[in-house]
């Protein structure tokens, strides 16, 4: 059976997921959400595996982490792929809301999921669901920055993730917990703050009252991913 194969990757110094994945037919793959630091990894992994980069993929524009994405374009030609609503500057590719990016024989669609920031995209493959930092495990992403909207969040999780089967496997884009992965049965009857037993009203309530430090590397790591993760001209 033609299958999407995984992989699952982890910054420790951010907490970051970044996920491989690949058409076992094909070998096409592509990278949702490189690390800068952890460029020489992943693209060493890609050719361990025999594998074919197509895309470097992101589902926001990351405060916490430079994308690796600029430079693994420079060192492979492969595209950028970003929402269309993320405001970023020189990528190849950006997918509008329910549109399809191809993997070899498989389709990837892009779901716009703002909250996190105004520009958040989810994609969906096969039974899989990559979140980036709108969903996690037991959570989701902070709302207080970036254009972030508590509204926008809960809406983007129970109007249109939650509408995935239940055994739809999550991949957030972090975990603080040692949680690697989820399913949306799991998120939709025991997430403490998008459950569905939590009305928009107290989730929203129950964000403006959260106090959260100011990511680190905000004002390096921004800039640099509104430009695909360059970091000079």
């Amino acid at each position: 059976m033609n299958s999407i194969k995984v992989r699952q990757l982890f910054d420790y110094d951010t907490w970051t997921y970044t996920y491989l994945l690949w058409c076992d037919q094909t070998k096409k793959c592509l990278l949702i959400d490189s690390v800068l630091e952890q460029v020489d990894r992943d693209l060493t992994l890609i050719k361990k595996l025999d594998l074919k980069l197509e895309y470097v993929v992101e589902t926001h524009v990351h405060a916490d982490h430079i994308t690796g994405s600029d430079t693994i374009r420079s060192k492979t030609g492969v595209q950028v792929v970003y929402g269309s609503k993320t405001g970023v500057e020189g990528a190849d590719i950006y997918l509008d809301d329910d549109e399809l990016l191809t993997l070899g024989s498989h389709s990837v669609k892009a779901i716009h999921t703002p909250g996190h920031t105004s520009g958040c995209t989810s994609y969906y493959i096969q039974g899989y669901i990559f979140t980036g930092d709108t969903l996690f495990i037991d959570g989701t992403g902070r709302t207080d920055f970036q254009g972030g909207s508590s509204s926008d969040t809960y809406d983007s999780i129970t109007q249109k993730i939650f509408k995935y089967p239940d055994c739809t496997v999550v991949y957030p884009g972090h975990n603080y917990n040692g949680f690697t992965c989820s399913t949306i049965a799991e998120e939709k009857k025991s997430n403490p703050n998008v459950g569905l037993h939590i009305k928009k009203e107290d989730f929203i309530l129950n964000e403006s009252k959260k106090e959260r430090p100011y990511p680190k590397k905000f004002d390096i790591a921004v800039p640099a991913n509104m430009k695909c993760g360059k970091t000079e001209d």
